[in-house]
């Protein structure tokens, strides 16, 4: 489905309060990708994305506008921190790296939609060789038995879940982890040994291990669903959708503002802002799956601006993020709509968890006031962290009841209302930080 950029701020609205200029930068952004989708060839390859720079304090969703933006896509995304970034020839990681993680993204998306498509097939199959080892196991002393018959007699208890506890010996492929080079020349290159010698010597090693019938059939029909689905297929379509659909979130993108030199996590941080201009003007990186265009990616950076400013960016990268976009701070009533509007809020995360130990929280109005009042106040005289401030606040009010429930109690109410939320607020949270006022 494609979404005008009404239904994608509309959809954005159910999960993140508030930040009206970021939500219709990013829906205009996302809503162009599907318009230049649609021209010809010449006209597409002069139209390359207007990346976005947000501004504002932690906690107000930059991040979350961005994840649920490709989510509600399903594009390719990788989250990315400016300053784990070094500059090339130091020791660390080298901004190539964010787009190598970004085909990696893409193509795992390709590759699991691939194998939604094939899972029924592959699990058929899965059974199928289950129930023929099973078959063979329980008739290899006895004379003259119709295997045919008998396999699918099998089958049919083994779909009915007869044989789920059973125990079984399966053969399944032994996978390897790639070794990431983080140092000198191919920095940042992975390299599978268990694929490199694979491919030396035949197929990958098998290995052996004992399951249960359920957990097998998961196994079996993995491997199945790959031998299903053409993995050059897969890879292609991962790189071209990467290519055209991808966003990179660059977070913290302040924190590298500065000039060169330096020590320890400020090396460089100039050198960190060219090496990643050439992947935001557009460049081909080189990765193990063929070489990828950042022409057409669609870059979103972040980040607070306490100290430094966007205008101490290096002037060729300010070029290269053409909207600009102010997150506000929350406000009491953005607090309330937090707790209460959005589709996954805090308060519908803690009335789940506690339902699982019989515990029914009822929230009264009045304590979702004060709470959003007290995250308020804390967060002016305090750091301003948004609304993880929440967390920390719904965690001390919820941590007697929390500990005490479990067991085989029945069903209970615990009703939270103003007084409660006073009462049950620790002293340290309480107390406000005042040394910001002090002369």
């Amino acid at each position: 489905m494609e979404y005008t950029p009404i239904e994608i701020v509309e959809q954005l609205d159910k999960n993140i309060i508030g930040q009206k200029d970021a939500k219709r930068a990013v829906a205009v952004a996302l809503r162009n990708r599907y318009r230049r989708s649609l021209l010809s060839l010449d006209i597409a390859e002069e139209i390359t994305p207007k990346n976005i720079i947000m501004k504002g304090p932690t906690g107000v969703g930059k991040t979350e506008i961005a994840r649920r933006l490709a989510k509600l896509v399903k594009a390719p995304f990788i989250k990315v921190e400016a300053t784990k970034f070094t500059e090339v020839g130091y020791v660390g990681r080298d901004v190539e790296s964010m787009v190598k993680d970004l085909v990696e993204a893409s193509i795992r998306l390709v590759k699991d939609e691939r194998i939604k498509f094939v899972e029924v097939k592959a699990k058929d199959m899965a059974e199928r060789k289950i129930a023929a080892a099973i078959a063979k196991s329980k008739t290899k002393n006895l004379p003259e038995v119709d295997m045919e018959s008998y396999t699918g007699d099998v089958l049919a208890d083994l779909k009915n879940g007869v044989y789920d506890t059973l125990m079984i010996d399966v053969e399944v492929k032994e996978s390897t982890k790639p070794v990431e080079i983080t140092n000198g020349a191919g920095a940042g290159t992975e390299i599978n040994f268990g694929d490199m010698f694979g491919g030396m010597f035949g197929n990958k090693a098998k290995k052996r291990k004992k399951a249960s019938v359920t957990d097998a059939l998961v196994l079996i029909a993995n491997e199945e669903a790959e031998k299903l689905i053409d993995i050059d297929s897969v890879n292609a379509e991962g790189i071209r959708r990467a290519e055209n659909e991808g966003i990179i979130f660059i977070d913290e993108i302040d924190k590298i503002c500065g000039s060169s030199g330096g020590s320890g996590p400020n090396v460089s941080r100039e050198g960190v802002q060219r090496d990643i201009l050439p992947l935001v003007e557009g460049s081909t990186v080189t990765t193990k799956y063929g070489p990828v265009r950042t022409d057409f990616v669609l870059f979103i950076a972040a980040g607070a601006f306490h100290v430094s400013r966007f205008s101490d960016l290096i002037p060729e990268l300010q070029g290269r993020f053409p909207i600009n976009v102010e997150l506000k701070s929350l406000t009491k009533d953005d607090y309330f709509n937090i707790l209460t509007s959005t589709e996954s809020s805090v308060i519908k995360q803690y009335k789940t968890l506690l339902a699982v130990d019989n515990v029914n929280l009822i929230f009264k109005e009045e304590a979702l006031l004060e709470i959003a009042e007290i995250a308020l106040e804390i967060n002016s005289t305090n750091e301003d962290i948004g609304a993880r401030r929440l967390h920390t606040i719904m965690e001390n009010i919820l941590e007697e009841v929390s500990f005490n429930a479990g067991g085989d109690q029945p069903m209970a109410d615990t009703i939270i209302d103003k007084a409660y939320v006073n009462s049950h607020l620790t002293r340290d949270l309480k107390s406000q930080d005042l040394s910001k006022y002090i002369i």
